[in-house]
């Protein structure tokens, strides 16, 4: 974990923000093009899925070139949380093809903050693996009047095309800040020219951000964000996406400075919709074409408290959301009438939780935290229809299940001279999902089995351990880290015999199931050296393991990876090199359907250069990707497609 500084307000002025230290990791994407720490190297016109690679314990499912899923501590979407400035979002596809992170972009990001493990943001719920929210870019209060950016990138491989303009106001009683952000690209080229068909896909991305302060420290703001991806490719899946909408709006209240102890309170109203969908018209040799929409509704608020004295600096949160889940297939044989199913029985889901922090000072050198939440969740099967399919199977069912979940966790740090070393635990519970719990029929072709949801899971209980000891000086910095999860009632699908398969060619169908116990273990070495003042070599090796209580591996835990980062900074030039290698991934989940990877070694270049004319300032960056041509695929390319070959970029801000 890195230590940094969390400002409590979003307003410029430095008098109305609050700073305290915690244990969190983030990557800061500045609004001015001056910033570039920890930022990914194609600056504003990155993806947020290349954001969130700059981060240590991060990585990502690929199924194709757009949307990538996030997995932190190998665990992925279903034992995280993520979202966008605190509020809770639910993505719309059964296959997970539409992260939370795809429906924002870089013209409307600030940071990226991520809570390793069970000590989650005060929002979190169910964040087992860890916490990830995207903090919204907001110009604040008395920052430059007028500002306008403007951005343009272009990618050989795919063809990728990248634009985006923004502008921001700014004055003590009223900001803003809007933006449009689109992107293209058609299908790219693995390694020695091999073209990854049904690899494109274009998206539109508009936001606004408003902020009024009709008295001094009495803050309104408010979110719209809208995004459309259209014509979506997915190589790795049988189907791929028409179209993915999202509609996503907040209005908050913010007090600031209230008395000697209590520092700042936010109240959000939010409110989004998400819509998905997929279909299979431009696939060929189909043999049963099939359209495959889902929606998602929620609506939520929550309501934080942040205060304390010289020792204490405590977080109260108070939140709720009703999240509506639908989804539906309808099948077309070449002859015959279609055929209906439910695969997301309109399940609709009330959770509300309460939260507590506190991170406290004992000395010096002596730091603990502590934090807690505790939330109730009822989920209700609002279809009739698709209560009484799922009853075939599971006769004794009910229409709505409760569930009580929460966390707990505490850590210590102790500080001298160099040093720091931190140990910290936590326990946790989390709910089954929609799928988990009401999925009906859910083709997986990672393993090529149908899904079916189980309502009778038990909520999946989580024990971790983390220690962490870091050595630093003006020149250097030495760190090695780790946690561990101790998992029972594990949640994860086997296949059951009594079922059979809806889907032509599937191999089976697997049921839900809770599992006595799972571990999943993380380990990594870092290590920094500036030889010379300009210079600054940056590593790091990662070792994970996976293993459930059969004593098979569990799927999709990375292999020994090591990436390697040699940086020159000087005055207005900054420029990279790089690579990121993986052993051979042959100690893979194989029960699970996942089959070995080779190794690999991938190297990069890349330069950027900051340009001033008075009052413009332009950032002009460019590199190449896959110097090498190197054809390859992660453990986590979802079927083992291949990743990008060589790829040279080009990109340009400005700034006025």
């Amino acid at each position: 974990m890195i230590t940094l500084l969390i400002l409590g307000g979003l307003a410029a002025n430095p008098a109305d923000t609050i700073s305290r230290e915690t244990t969190i990791d983030e990557v800061v994407v500045s609004s001015s093009i001056q910033s570039r720490q920890k930022t990914a190297a194609k600056g504003r016109t990155a993806s947020i899925d290349e954001h969130l690679l700059r981060l240590g314990k991060v990585d990502v499912v690929r199924r194709g070139s757009y949307a990538w899923e996030p997995v932190v501590n190998n665990m992925q979407s279903e034992r995280l949380s993520t979202t966008i400035d605190g509020m809770k979002i639910f993505y719309a596809c059964t296959d997970k093809m539409d992260p939370v992170t795809s429906y924002v972009e870089s013209g409307n990001l600030q940071r990226i903050s991520l809570n390793s493990g069970l000590d989650g943001n005060p929002q979190a719920t169910g964040n087992i693996g860890g916490s990830i929210d995207l903090k919204l870019r907001r110009v604040g209060f008395d920052a430059k009047h007028a500002e306008y950016n403007a951005s343009a990138g272009f990618e050989s491989n795919g063809t990728v095309q990248a634009y985006g303009v923004d502008a921001a106001f700014s004055t003590h009683r009223f900001y803003t800040n809007f933006g449009v952000f689109y992107r293209h690209a058609d299908n790219y080229k693995a390694g020695g020219g091999e073209v990854v068909s049904f690899s494109q896909f274009s998206k539109v991305n508009a936001f606004a951000n408003l902020g009024w302060q009709p008295r001094d420290n009495h803050i309104v703001e408010g979110t719209v964000i809208v995004d459309v991806a259209t014509d979506i490719g997915y190589p790795a899946l049988t189907m791929d996406v028409k179209d993915a909408r999202g509609f996503i709006t907040s209005l908050s209240y913010r007090r600031e400075h209230i008395g000697t102890l209590l520092n700042r309170w936010e109240t959000k109203l939010y409110y989004n919709r998400i819509t998905h969908n997929m279909d299979d018209t431009k696939r060929p040799d189909v043999k049963i074409h099939m359209d495959m929409p889902g929606k998602s509704k929620t609506a939520g608020l929550y309501s934080l408290l942040q205060g304390g004295n010289d020792r204490h600096f405590l977080q109260l949160n108070l939140d709720a959301y009703y999240n509506t889940l639908f989804a539906d297939m309808t099948m077309y044989p070449r002859v015959g009438k279609p055929m209906y199913m439910l695969t997301w029985p309109d399940v609709r889901t009330f959770n509300t939780g309460v939260a507590l922090t506190d991170d406290v000072t004992l000395g010096e050198r002596h730091h603990v935290r502590l934090s807690a939440k505790a939330a109730w969740q009822n989920q209700r099967i609002h279809s009739d229809e698709g209560f009484k399919a799922l009853s075939i199977y599971f006769p004794t069912m009910h229409q709505d299940y409760s569930h009580l979940i929460g966390r707990l966790a505490a850590s210590y740090a102790y500080e001298y001279g160099a040093w720091r070393l931190a140990a910290g635990t936590g326990y946790g519970t989390r709910a089954p999902t929609v799928t988990e719990g009401y999925g009906y029929f859910l083709n997986n072709v990672f393993d090529q089995y149908d899904y079916i949801g189980n309502p009778h899971l038990r909520n999946e209980k989580a024990v971790e351990l983390n220690l962490s000891a870091a050595w630093s000086t003006a020149r250097a910095e030495l760190k090695a880290e780790g946690n561990a999860f101790f998992f029972s009632d594990y949640i994860i699908g086997r296949p059951d015999d009594r079922f059979s398969p809806m889907t032509i060619g599937a191999a089976g169908v697997k049921v839900y199931q809770n599992l006595s116990s799972a571990q999943i273990v993380n380990a990594t070495l870092t290590a920094a050296w500036s030889p010379l003042e300009p210079l600054r070599w940056e590593n790091r090796l990662t070792f994970s393991y996976g293993r459930e209580s059969t004593g098979a591996r569990l799927p999709l835990i990375a292999p020994l990876t090591y990436v390697g980062t040699l940086r020159y900074t000087r005055g207005s030039l900054e420029a990279e090199a790089g690579v990121r290698m993986a052993s051979r991934n042959s100690r893979c989940g194989t029960e699970y359907g996942e089959t070995p990877t080779s190794g690999y070694a991938v190297w990069h270049v890349s330069a950027a250069y900051l340009l001033r004319l008075g009052t413009v300032a332009a950032e002009l960056r460019a590199g190449v990707e896959n110097i090498f041509d190197r054809n390859y695929s992660t453990y986590s390319d979802w079927n083992h497609i291949p990743q990008k070959g060589r790829s040279v970029y080009a990109n340009v801000t400005v700034q006025f």
